[in-house]
C-alpha cells in the first residue's frame, strides 16, 4: 500500500492514541472474549492516565501509521526496564502492532514492523521479542514469516480471564 507514513506519537496525540488503541484492540479480540472483560481492559489499559505515563516513559515509544493523515494503525516498543518481562538492555520488545481491520492484509503491519526493526538497529539491539495470544494465528504467522521463533509462554490477564501468550524472538546479533 502506497503512501503510508510513520509518525512518532507525542502527548498532543493522546486522544487519537486512545481511540486507535481501543478500536483495534476491540476489533482484534472481542470475538474471543466476554464483553465485561473487554470493557474492563479497554478502560484500564487505554485510560488517558496510563497512556500519558507510557508516553512520558523514555524507554517506550509509540508510532502511528497514517494514510492521507488518517491514523490506520500503531506500534508500541519498549526498551530496558520498560519491557513487560525480559527487561534485557540488549533487547527490544514489540508490545503492540495493531492495524484497523479494514487495512488488514495491505502491508500496514509490515511497515510498522519495519519501523520497530529500524529502532532496534539504531540501538544495536541483540534481539527483538514479543508475546502474542495463542489464539491469534494471523499474528503468529506474521511474526513467523518475519523470522521469529517461539521460545516460551506467559500468562496475560484480560479482565478475569487468564490467557496464554506465545513468546517469540528474533535474534539480530550474537
Amino acid at each position: 500500500m502506497a503512501n503510508i507514513d510513520i509518525k512518532r506519537v507525542t502527548q498532543k496525540d493522546i486522544e487519537q492514541l486512545q481511540k486507535i488503541g481501543r478500536q483495534t484492540f476491540l476489533e482484534t479480540f472481542s470475538a474471543g472474549n466476554t464483553e465485561e472483560n473487554m470493557e474492563r481492559y479497554l478502560e484500564e489499559g487505554f485510560s488517558i492516565e496510563k497512556l500519558t505515563a507510557e508516553l512520558n516513559n523514555s524507554n517506550s515509544e509509540f508510532y502511528f501509521a497514517t494514510l492521507n493523515d488518517n491514523v490506520i494503525g500503531y506500534l508500541k516498543i519498549n526498551f530496558g526496564q520498560s519491557q513487560t518481562e525480559l527487561k534485557d538492555d540488549k533487547a527490544l520488545e514489540i508490545e503492540r502492532i495493531y492495524v484497523l481491520k479494514e487495512f488488514h492484509g495491505k502491508g500496514v503491519g509490515q511497515v510498522l514492523y519495519e519501523k520497530a526493526m529500524q529502532c532496534a538497529r539504531q540501538r544495536s539491539i541483540d534481539y527483538v521479542w514479543l508475546g502474542v495470544w495463542e489464539e491469534n494465528p494471523r499474528a503468529i504467522n506474521f511474526y513467523k514469516k518475519n523470522g521469529f521463533v517461539q521460545f516460551d509462554k506467559h500468562i496475560f490477564k484480560l479482565g478475569n480471564d487468564e490467557q496464554t501468550d506465545i513468546m517469540m524472538k528474533l535474534q539480530l546479533n550474537d
